[in-house]
């Protein structure tokens, strides 16, 4: 018989197992913690629960945690580990230190479908979407690399983004199972401000999302007009930048604080980065509280794409802070071991199952 890896099962859903098999629901929590917090890999451990019980969950369940294949850490101490998943694929997951703050930067799927031109992930076709336990996963292989995962210990992921391989709203189920625990007491009990889902603009699953999550939202822009957008990030050509405004607001209009969207804009030589661009970008800009993240681009094989020249980044810059947007330059952190944004693609079976690699994984 096939166990269940409960590895990516949020507290309800945990719940429910419990109903199913005539146990009180308290005992989820009480597996959620030894899981989550205290990094368990089976229940032999889970003293705070009957000996007879712990034997029934290994004989019904499993805690299965993706096979970590490859890590490697840059010189500025950027770490990126190549994760194995089921099918020959693999994915790969980011942890980026910044002073007291360390965000890891997390994959939703095997490849990517929506193809931006951009990015080396897209690329690679798409195989499948992750589960909720590959997701989260991530999350505990990361906490665990640097240590202990006990409460009492000081952890280094301090902020979760799903930015890494993959759009998450086409992964809509797994990943808000994830964020889920991701946010919950009883597992990484991080801030809703410190979880952040990056999308390219799948405007029906950002409606959906404000009805079940409130998690800080990113949206992967990257252009000021439809015409440049269509070509750059061609989810645009189905939900255009207008369509896009009008779903940044709505959620922001759901949650009870006064957070903004991060809207992220890849800098590249030529293509989105003149003046003139800037400042259509902030009049687009205006209608919708935000920040901006210019990210230079990251060169990768295949893609004929040069990086925007750092002063004119910086002049860039310059125009949107003059219209009153906050704006922020992102340091290109890991770039000596294929880690930047952009870079990441792991090993990916596409659909035709033609194996494609674009980054060395050594």
């Amino acid at each position: 018989m096939t166990k269940t890896n409960i590895l990516g099962l949020s507290k309800t859903q945990l719940e429910l197992l419990f109903d199913s098999i005539g146990e009180s629901r308290f005992r989820a929590t009480q597996v959620l913690k030894w899981i989550h917090q205290f990094g368990a890999n089976d229940f032999v451990g889970m003293t705070n629960i009957s000996q007879g019980l712990r034997v029934r969950l290994q004989e019904l369940v499993e805690i299965c945690e993706p096979k970590v294949i490859y890590q490697n850490d840059s010189r500025d101490g950027t770490r990126k580990w190549i994760i194995q998943v089921d099918g020959g694929n693999s994915v790969e997951t980011v942890l980026i230190p910044d002073g007291k703050r360390s965000t890891l930067c997390v994959s939703s799927q095997v490849g990517c479908a929506l193809n931006c031109s951009f990015c080396a992930t897209g690329k690679q076709g798409f195989n499948r979407n992750l589960t909720a336990a590959e997701i989260i996963g991530q999350v505990r292989i990361a906490i665990k690399s640097f240590g202990s995962m006990h409460p009492s210990k000081p952890r280094r992921v301090t902020n979760v983004v799903l930015m890494g391989m993959g759009e998450p709203l086409l992964n809509f189920a797994a990943v808000t199972s994830a964020i889920s625990l991701m946010l919950e007491d009883n597992a990484y009990n991080l801030s809703k401000r410190r979880v952040t889902l990056s999308t390219a603009g799948l405007v029906p699953a950002i409606d959906k999302l404000a009805e079940v999550s409130d998690v800080s939202l990113a949206i992967s822009l990257h252009a000021a007009n439809d015409k440049l957008r269509d070509q750059l990030v061609p989810l645009n050509r189905k939900y255009n930048i207008d369509v896009l405004i009008g779903a940044c607001n709505r959620y922001l209009n759901r949650l009870n604080d006064k957070r903004v969207i991060t809207m992220e804009y890849t800098m590249i030589d030529g293509i989105n980065d003149q003046l003139d661009q800037a400042h259509e970008l902030a009049g687009l800009l205006q209608r919708v509280p935000c920040k901006l993240n210019l990210i230079p681009f990251n060169p990768f094989s295949g893609s004929s794409y040069r990086c925007s020249p750092q002063p004119q980044i910086e002049a860039f810059q310059q125009v949107l802070r003059k219209a009153g947007i906050v704006t922020t330059i992102r340091a290109t952190r890991g770039n000596d071991i294929d880690a930047a944004c952009g870079q990441l693609v792991g090993q990916v079976q596409d659909r035709t199952q033609r194996t494609i690699r674009l980054a060395s994984t050594n």
